[in-house]
């Protein structure tokens, strides 16, 4: 079996049909690992989670800030964006059984030696401790009281982890590292203002997975989230978002134990939404 991890999709659905032609996939036999962001900004979002969901056990998507925003625009339409283009699933006769698929998606996934996540993890929390708190805002969002939570997730503080943080916070900030990190303090205290490319951020500011302190330096880590950093193969880190949605390209790793191969799909043509 070939698993292959592919980058923010983002309704770029005909990129991705061609992409999986490039690598030739099986879906009988091989997987495909997405790092979130199915939806939202691309022109056939709802097309994309549909094709993702049908994959069944041959795909594992972890869920992104894009993915989260689809939830909670689903229970809260003022919270639409001018820029979304989330209304195909809205607007679905299959919405609601989309929806609830979305939502039993993980925010973590590790197996075969990688772990899959779509932004970051701060600098306290070892492998055991990074699956812990996944699971723990897994359960929220797939519980009878999901919608309080998503009710309750869009604000940036508690901005650094303690071990005495609870209840909503510590969902919070949870989801927000999973789905929201890039650059942090040395602490690990979460910047939410930089996305830039590496560099371009003030000097107090560093790049998550760049921390020496961080307990998961050992664990080869894939996320894509960060289109501005590009493809970034160091500290065992793997990023793959190569930002298809602005023009660019949509990666695809293939992993194997001892190495990863690159593969990406480019269409010359405009994203911007129908």
């Amino acid at each position: 079996m070939a698993i292959y991890a592919i980058g923010d999709i983002q309704g770029c659905f005909d990129e991705l049909l061609a992409l999986l032609d490039v690598i030739e996939f099986n879906e009988h036999s091989d997987q495909l690992w997405f790092v979130g962001d199915l939806v939202n900004r691309g022109a056939k979002s709802l097309e994309t989670l549909r094709f993702v969901k049908q994959l069944g056990s041959a795909a594992i998507t972890v869920l992104g800030n894009h993915d989260i925003h689809l939830l909670v625009t689903a229970i809260f339409p003022e919270r639409i964006k001018k820029k979304d283009t989330l209304n195909a699933i809205l607007n679905a006769p299959d919405r609601d059984e989309l929806l609830d698929w979305l939502r039993q998606q993980p925010l973590f996934h590790f197996a075969h030696g990688f772990g899959l996540l779509h932004a970051g993890l701060p600098p306290q929390w070892d492998l055991a401790q990074t699956q812990s708190m996944a699971t723990l805002a897994e359960t929220a969002l797939r519980g009878a009281n999901y919608q309080t939570l998503l009710s309750q997730l869009y604000d940036n503080p508690p901005d650094v982890w303690t071990d005495e943080l609870t209840g909503m916070a510590q969902l919070r900030f949870i989801i927000n590292c999973f789905t929201r990190m890039r650059f942090c303090e040395a602490n690990g205290r979460l910047d939410f203002e930089n996305s830039g490319e590496l560099g371009s951020q003030p000097t107090h500011l560093f790049p998550w997975f760049s921390l020496p302190e961080r307990k998961t330096a050992n664990i080869k880590l894939i996320f894509g989230h960060w289109s501005a950093l590009g493809y970034y193969t160091e500290q065992n880190c793997y990023a793959i978002d190569t930002g298809c949605i602005w023009g660019r390209e949509l990666t695809a790793i293939r992993l194997d134990h001892d190495s990863v191969q690159r593969f990406s799909m480019q269409l010359r043509r405009d994203n911007s939404p129908e």
